[in-house]
């Protein structure tokens, strides 16, 4: 499929999934008072639920989406490998340690959302130090660091659930299993990712250059070291950002950029948005599914992302071989 019909098709997925997010849920809502509470102000139960309820989440869960497959997308490039998510380089990992331990601490969900954007960036910057070396930064350190970093964190928070009061262990594995439920308007994260598309789009044909190798990438003019820098910290600060709003949500930012490339081919200038509409998309559609599935009660969408990204990525990878994957 090209560019042109793509992006278009994308974007109308995006609005019919933001549609189904604020009709679907415990109580059922008619399109005509999901349209009335867009248009106006809410008068009752049902408008209300959706202007204060599922408009925020679901929009939240597109921003988080976006963010998760644009920097999944990012990574794979830097890393020049397909398995790499936003989570392979351990971001997640010190977000997930800096959030229990807030909740263990018995803080509320906003600093919940501070010290974990504070724990990723603490996580970053281990990685960064700890790949540079004397070498300096390549692909295989940064992986393996990333690796190494993210089953530290991984020990450190069995400990802290192993030892967590029970009345808290809930909230702390939905949070660790992606929880949009407590998702406010996403403000912030909404420019964080506006701002990372225009630098990461700014990058587009350097991107697509470096894809092909570092050699060719010198060779045509591009500075690979610096380049490779820029990725790293745009696609660390929007896991990050993501981490902040929705907790550990798996597999979006694995899955998304190799359907898009299936589909549009490995050009950036087309891979990256068409990244963050389909990744929003496919978020909002599995927290949608998480609110209705067992209703009244709710599941972590990180469950729903992982039961609908095992699947697609065995077909992906089953398909791979015909479109250049691996």
């Amino acid at each position: 499929m090209s560019a042109r019909l793509l992006l278009p098709t994308l974007a109308l997925l995006a609005l019919a999934s933001l549609v189904f997010a604020l009709m679907a849920g415990a109580v059922e809502v008619p399109a005509a008072a999901v349209w009335s509470a867009l248009t106006g102000p809410p008068e009752d139960t049902a408008t209300r639920i959706v202007a204060e309820l599922r408009l925020p989440r679901a929009l939240s869960a597109f921003v988080v989406g976006g963010l998760l497959a644009l920097a999944g997308a990012l990574m794979q490039v830097l890393l020049r490998n397909p398995l790499a998510d936003p989570y392979v380089l351990g971001i997640s990992g010190g977000a997930a340690v800096a959030a229990l331990a807030t909740m263990m601490a018995g803080f509320g969900a906003f600093w919940v959302s501070v010290d974990a954007f504070a724990g990723a960036l603490v996580s970053m910057l281990l990685v960064f130090a700890l790949a540079h070396g004397r070498g300096g930064w390549t692909p295989t350190r940064l992986l393996l660091t990333g690796v190494v970093l993210a089953a530290g964190w991984g020990a450190l928070i069995s400990f802290m659930l192993a030892v967590s009061p029970e009345r808290d262990l809930r909230g702390m594995l939905f949070w660790l299993m992606g929880d949009l439920a407590h998702a406010g308007a996403p403000i912030w994260s909404a420019l964080a990712l506006a701002a990372g598309l225009l630098a990461a789009m700014a990058l587009a044909r350097p991107l697509n250059l470096m894809a092909r190798g570092d050699l060719q990438a010198r060779a045509l003019g591009v500075s690979v070291g610096p380049l490779r820098l820029g990725i790293y910290f745009i696609g660390s600060l929007l896991t990050a950002a993501a981490v902040t709003v929705g907790g550990t949500i798996g597999f979006v930012g694995l899955i998304i950029p190799h359907a898009v490339r299936l589909i549009a081919g490995a050009d950036h200038r087309t891979l990256l948005p068409a990244a963050v509409l389909a990744g929003g998309t496919l978020l909002v559609f599995a927290d949608a599914l998480a609110r209705i599935v067992i209703a009244p009660q709710q599941l972590p969408v990180g469950v729903l992302t992982a039961m609908i990204g095992v699947p697609v990525f065995l077909f992906l990878l089953h398909r791979g071989p015909r479109r250049g994957l691996p």
